[in-house]
């Protein structure tokens, strides 16, 4: 019996079916998290070799405990898959998973300072990286600040809320995610039943963990080194992840690369590289969201490669 997790996998059925069709090879979880994902993908698909990889310690230890009766085909990696992925080149990979999102524990876990009422202020997913929520809240200019709630949070009020956490700075640092919370909480209002510090923590929260860059390097990996037949699926929570994804799937698919002007095609017409299997994004059940409201959000898109890219010289 597999330990419980502590973190409830989103789309799990769907993600176990996303890669059906692959056999032998390697499957790449680059966001393991607490190995619900990849418990399942190792009880399904028995000749997969796992490789898991997180910037997450305490997960990673969890998942070695969790997934030990399948240690013969797992292997751990400690870093963020843009750094641990292209060291896997030999490797012959015929599946890539990638789940964006915070998982509950790191979201529950007052100490990890993601939640609107800790009493720290760290939001850092690898404990060890050194910028945190700290101080990007308090060392960052109004500029950078206001950019980060405008291009990240797509916040309206993005100037008002960074004039807010300038002048509650002045007097004394300000120390906790929950006092960060109380100054949003002051300064926007709250639209329906979600919390107005939502997309101003989300915006910090990309910043200090660089995800918008990890998922771009990714992509440009994947591009790089793909696989004949490799299936790649890709969990995004929010419109920033997803439209990365959705673009680069769809560049990826295009055969013809001419100009839109152009009078007729004079590329060659056979520059896809694979095809999107989800044409339009799965999303949760009612179910799921009933069982798991952060489920929500999620959106699963799958692509595979079929044409080997040529490789710069």
């Amino acid at each position: 019996m597999l330990n419980k997790s502590p973190h409830i996998p989103v789309l799990f059925n769907e993600v176990l079916d996303s890669f059906s069709g692959i056999s032998n090879g390697y499957f790449v979880d680059c966001t393991m998290g607490y190995a619900g994902h990849s418990s399942g993908i190792l009880e399904r698909y028995e000749n997969l070799e796992h490789i898991g990889i997180d910037r997450d310690t305490e997960a990673l230890e969890f998942s070695r405990t969790k997934l030990k009766e399948f240690s013969s085909r797992s292997a751990f990696y400690h870093g963020t898959f843009s750094s641990v992925l292209p060291t896997l080149r030999d490797k012959n990979i015929i599946g890539v998973l990638a789940d964006f999102g915070v998982s509950s524990l790191q979201l529950d876990k007052k100490s990890r300072g993601f939640s609107f009422v800790s009493e720290t202020l760290d939001m850092r997913m690898d404990s060890t990286s050194e910028l945190s929520a700290y101080e990007v809240v308090n060392e960052y200019s109004a500029e950078k600040l206001e950019y980060l709630f405008t291009h990240y949070g797509e916040i309206s009020l993005a100037k008002e809320l960074t004039q807010a956490i300038i002048n509650a700075r002045i007097g004394a640092k300000i120390e906790s995610a929950k006092e960060l919370s109380d100054i949003i909480v002051k300064t926007l209002p709250k639209f329906g039943k979600i919390h107005p510090a939502t997309l101003a923590f989300q915006a910090i929260r990309i910043e200090v963990n660089n995800e918008l860059g990890e998922i771009e390097a990714l992509l440009d990996e994947l591009e790089f080194s793909h696989n004949d037949g490799e299936i790649v699926s890709l969990i995004t929570f929010h419109s920033l992840e997803d439209r990365l994804v959705k673009n680069r799937f769809q560049k990826w698919s295009k055969n013809c690369i001419c100009d839109m002007m152009a009078m007729r095609c004079t590329c060659g017409n056979n520059h896809a590289i694979g095809k999107i299997i989800t044409k339009k994004p799965i999303t949760a059940s009612a179910e799921e969201i009933k069982l798991n409201p952060r489920s929500r959000s999620a959106k699963l898109r799958t692509f595979k490669f079929i044409k080997k890219m040529e490789r710069k010289q």
